[in-house]
């Protein structure tokens, strides 16, 4: 313990002294109002509010002061952003954020009463007792960054950001524990922690040799300190050229990447934050070894390496992200697939295309390997296997993948040539997609026009299916085989009635070409005057994202070929945000009103 005593010395002189600083005393406060901070002494870090990007929320953080970006390296509150008129209040008894009417959002408690409170030149924002030692420290609670100076002990983290705007808790985490650093994916929003992707190796049987600390020394290096005093280095890291000139930190990035960075301290400078070094040195290639978990870009998804070793992520023909404002959180497809979404009365070579590609794969999603197979054996076995998404092709041999698509990687040069799998009619661009990381739309029929069809004393309406040529399907009236698709259509017309307000057959109707609603509805998808079919209704076109794809899925569903509506199942995903909803590129009648409509 002494020999470790003297080594912490001998790197860190500086914590020697408590450094002259500007103490911040008790009942001192800040709120999101006012604008300030509490800054450190060479006033190099701050402390206090920062709002989130153009909203009404604000995190309670440390930042870099005197460069433009004002870089945040700590943060208190990421899974929980204070409301405008928030106030952080220094006391005796804690360090607490409370919102307006002053519920306690986050606080620093540690149990001994506090004399005062200091950020230090460090960027160490620390609570003190009356004996001179600091109660509680940023630095012994870290977030995703590190500075000079800084220590982790063995069961510290750093958690990523969700997205690089987005504070809360993301999908890795830095996890200093038993003897090793490790980078591990991390479920979310479980928090189950995956096999790692990286470790440094330092882990021991002999306690003694087993990693003890981890070190960001004054001169910006980074490496493991052995419980018997010995350093290790870091495994694909090396060693940082120190200039006072400039600042460092090391960043647990949103997608995975451990980087450290410097800046020049000189705010006039053009430059940015520099990258260092980094860890994995190839993150798409890193999860390989996992048999569970997304990768490091989502499910359905796969990561390409760009030249500064930072992933980017991208979608299959006919997929788009689930987050269009987050490439890292996957992808979903635009059109149904799956087993009992179609009859087996259709020849799936009528229903999808095989779009092939080359040096993209999924390693650890295969579930059939065929061989001797060619390239035109491997296309149709996955055409005919509804469990099928993707096939891989490659030396007459043939892998077949299902959903969730996991670990995808793109390799430049590779030779095996991909098979996609996808509904005829979709663009290989895709659709941007609704929803959010975070958030999943329940499928809801919001009030657009049904209130209208109600008496100012009724609770209550009659939607049940009717035995009339507007509710029932088309089959019914043809020497054809009758399935489950007649319900499907029945509920089309329904919603298409509860969109707009009106019955499925409405005679009274001045207008002749309005009166059978289902031609009304396609007449107006087509010219897409959504307006007409809602009157102009405010309430429904301040929602026209949601009309325009209940809509959609209205006229998916009255589809007089009953192989060419989708089944209940679909009906729902698609309603519920899970299945992106295709974009009619056919006409779904035989029969229709002659008349356009006027634009």
């Amino acid at each position: 313990m002494a020999l470790f005593a003297i080594l912490l010395l001998t790197l860190f002189p500086s914590l020697q002294s408590n450094f002259a600083i500007a103490n911040i005393t008790l009942s001192s406060s800040l709120t999101t109002k006012e604008n300030s901070f509490w800054p450190s002494d060479s006033g190099d870090f701050a402390f206090g509010f920062r709002q989130l990007n153009t909203s009404n929320l604000y995190l309670l953080a440390i930042w870099f002061n005197k460069i433009p970006d004002r870089t945040i390296v700590w943060y208190a509150n990421g899974d929980n952003p204070a409301p405008e008129g928030s106030k952080v209040e220094l006391t005796a008894s804690n360090l607490a954020l409370s919102d307006p009417k002053g519920l306690i959002l986050w606080e620093a408690k540690p149990g001994t009463s506090i004399s005062h409170a200091a950020l230090l030149d460090t960027g160490n924002f620390v609570l003190a007792g009356n004996n001179s030692g600091y109660l509680w420290e940023s630095f012994k609670n870290p977030t995703d960054t590190i500075l000079p100076t800084q220590t982790m002990d063995l069961g510290a983290k750093l958690s990523s950001r969700l997205t690089e705007t987005n504070f809360s808790k993301g999908r890795f985490e830095l996890d200093f524990s038993n003897g090793s650093l490790q980078l591990n994916p991390i479920a979310w929003p479980s928090d189950f922690q995956y096999d790692p992707y990286y470790t440094s190796q330092t882990y021991d049987v002999n306690p003694s040799q087993s990693g003890s600390q981890l070190v960001f020394n004054e001169s910006a290096n980074i490496y493991i300190v052995r419980a018997n005093g010995d350093i290790a280095q870091l495994p694909s890291w090396g060693t940082v050229n120190y200039s006072a000139g400039y600042y460092y930190r090391a960043t647990l990035g949103f997608d995975g990447l451990f980087t450290e960075y410097s800046h020049p301290k000189n705010s006039t400078s053009n430059q940015g934050w520099l990258s260092l070094l980094s860890v994995p040195p190839n993150l798409c290639t890193s999860f390989f070894g996992n048999t569970i978990g997304s990768g490091a870009c989502g499910f359905n998804s796969y990561c390409l390496i760009q030249e500064n070793r930072r992933p980017t992520c991208d979608c299959p023909p006919g997929y788009v992200f689930l987050d269009p404002n987050n490439q890292f959180g996957g992808c979903k497809p635009t059109f149904p697939q799956g087993c009992g979404l179609d009859d087996d009365s259709t020849n799936p070579e009528e229903l999808y295309d095989i779009r092939p590609f080359r040096g993209v794969d999924w390693p650890q999603s295969d579930y059939e390997k065929l061989a001797p197979y060619n390239q035109t054996q491997c296309e149709t076995a996955c055409l005919h296997d509804c469990a099928c998404a993707v096939a891989i092709f490659e030396s007459n041999k043939c892998w077949k993948k299902r959903f969730p698509l996991s670990n995808g990687w793109y390799q430049t040069g590779g030779t095996s040539t991909v098979l996609f799998k996808v509904r005829k009619g979709v663009p290989a661009s895709g659709y941007p997609g609704p929803g959010g990381v975070g958030t999943i739309e329940k499928a809801r029929i919001s009030d657009f026009g049904l209130a209208k069809l109600l008496l100012s004393d009724q609770t209550r309406t009659q939607t049940m299916i009717r035995g009339t040529r507007g509710y029932v399907a088309p089959e019914w009236f043809k020497n054809v085989p009758i399935t489950a698709k007649v319900d499907v259509y029945s509920f089309g017309v329904m919603l298409l009635e509860i969109i707009c307000c009106r019955r499925s057959v409405a005679m009274e109707e001045e207008a002749e070409e309005r009166a059978i609603l289902t031609d009304w509805a396609y007449d107006c998808y087509v010219a897409g005057r959504f307006d007409l079919l809602v009157d102009n209704d405010e309430v429904a076109m301040d929602d026209k994202e949601r009309l325009q794809k209940w809509v959609s899925i209205a006229i998916w569903c009255i589809q007089e070929d009953p192989s060419r509506r989708p089944n209940a199942k679909m009906v729902m995903a698609m309603m519920e945000g899970f299945v992106e909803v295709p974009v009619l590129t056919f006409r779904p009648f035989s029969f229709s009103s002659s008349f356009e409509v006027n634009t």
